[in-house]
């Protein structure tokens, strides 16, 4: 393994083929769940990669039966009683996304099973993503009992549109690979046991390319969602602050025990 990825203890970093470099969330007992330090290392590899001159392309995937189920819930109940917790993932989530977007590297996602969260805001943003069949996709910000942030309010409207986003971002209904494929969510679905061949292959076409051509093609691409950079802003920041609110206390409550959350009726906004 390179030395500049040596400091990535939990992220499993691997050498499928000749530049191309995997990062495999690998906590197969919570279906790859993202606690904080995950998370964190989730935020800083995209800047290693970036200067990585041996790298040409990056695939994301998952362990076992899922890509990543989202937040560790011992992680999400700090933010919920520590102010200064909350302050340190909203720094995290806006750099992930941003070193996401300016990392000069092609990235692929191979979305393998459940996918929420922390691990979706990867799964999304690639730049080719791929779904196996058996994908389950959802955004479960809402269910929690906080904004849709991360990754939701700055691509799901350009990936399918306002009124699907909507519908999904709200209704916090999970889609399958193929569902995901049919409205543009994913750039491509395929059966779950051609998944990592599919991603793997597109990945050697990818770094056997015009290295500039890609990168220029990617990073003019990526001013539709740096002129979004506002708006995504926001519904991070407002993802945060409901973290201090009683409803995502509700929220991680009813998930934890299994049940509907009985979140206030009684609003103030």
């Amino acid at each position: 393994m390179s030395h500049r990825y040596s400091k990535y203890k939990k992220l499993k970093i691997g050498y499928p083929a000749d530049r191309i470099l995997t990062i495999t969330f690998d906590n197969p007992e919570s279906y790859n769940s993202v606690d904080a330090e995950t998370h964190t290392e989730l935020t800083e590899i995209w800047r290693d990669i970036d200067a990585d001159d041996k790298t040409h392309c990056v695939i994301v995937t998952g362990t076992g039966r899922a890509f990543s189920s989202g937040g560790d819930f011992d992680w999400i109940e700090r933010m919920t009683e520590d102010h200064r917790e909350v302050m340190k993932t909203w720094k995290e989530a806006k750099d992930l996304v941003y070193n996401m977007i300016n990392c000069n590297k092609i990235v692929i996602s191979a979305i393998n099973g459940p996918a929420a969260g922390a691990g979706l805001v990867v799964g999304l943003l690639a730049d080719i993503s791929i779904a196996g069949k058996a994908a389950r996709i959802v955004d479960g910000h809402p269910r929690l009992g906080v904004a849709a942030g991360d990754v939701a309010a700055i691509i799901w409207p350009l990936l399918c549109g306002m009124a699907k986003a909507k519908y999904y971002l709200l209704s916090g209904k999970p889609l399958t690979g193929e569902e995901a494929e049919r409205i543009g969510l994913v750039s491509l679905c395929v059966d779950d046991d051609a998944l990592q061949q599919s991603a793997l292959d597109t990945a050697q076409e990818m770094a056997q390319g015009s290295q500039s051509a890609l990168r220029w093609t990617k990073y003019s691409l990526n001013n539709w969602l740096r002129q979004a950079g506002p708006i995504f802003d926001t519904s991070t920041a407002l993802e945060m602050l409901g973290f201090l609110g009683p409803d995502a206390k509700e929220g991680l409550a009813s998930l934890k025990e299994k049940r509907a959350p009985k979140f206030d009726p009684d609003c103030p906004l």
